[in-house]
């Protein structure tokens, strides 16, 4: 069967549809592969750009989500090495007296754990942190992240391995931190 240009166009979503259906997750896919939170919107731009242009070439034989992260962690790699200043991150501080069951305190909350997940995936090398990030927070298979990154299974396992033993340590470390500090908190 031949398939028509209009056909065609029924068959493959088209950019707008992609775009608003998958941008949070590139969003999110950027700055968990560690681009500073100012660089994201020109890297999301730099994302959907590739995508308008190569749209043409993807035969879906991955997931969309799957060839949309390839495409991130590219535009990911070139903006950390054409990186000239390292900027600061301010963070919010917390009330002296809160009450913990609003929301505004949910959302304080959740802001600490999205910035601690990034301090900790900082502490990754890229090779790593892209495994862990597809694995544990996107949950894409490891024989698609094999063919993905284009190296053997083996080399994948390996990265998350070490990726988890990296975030491991750092989640312990952090808890011996705190543990210490509550010590001499309360010795004083």
């Amino acid at each position: 069967m031949i398939v028509t240009g209009s056909m065609a166009a029924e068959a493959a979503p088209g950019l707008r549809a992609i775009y608003d259906e998958h941008f949070d997750f590139v969003w999110r896919s950027l700055r968990r592969l560690g681009l500073h939170e100012d660089d994201i919107p020109d890297a999301v731009q730099d994302v959907f750009l590739i995508v308008h242009r190569k749209l043409a070439t993807f035969r879906g034989e991955s997931k969309m989500t799957t060839w949309l992260f390839g495409i991130s962690m590219r535009v990911a790699a070139d903006r950390r090495r054409r990186a000239h200043v390292r900027r600061e991150v301010v963070t919010d501080t917390l009330p002296e007296q809160a009450d913990p069951n609003s929301d505004v305190m949910k959302d304080v909350a959740a802001r600490e754990g999205a910035a601690l997940l990034e301090e900790i995936l900082e502490e990754m090398s890229p090779k790593q942190r892209t495994v862990f990030v597809l694995f544990e927070l996107h949950g894409v298979p490891c024989e698609e992240i094999s063919t993905l990154m284009g190296v053997p299974l083996g080399t994948v396992y390996s990265r998350l391995r070490l990726a988890r033993e990296c975030f491991r340590r750092s989640i312990d470390r952090r808890q011996a931190g705190e543990r210490f500090h509550l010590r001499e908190v309360g010795a004083t």
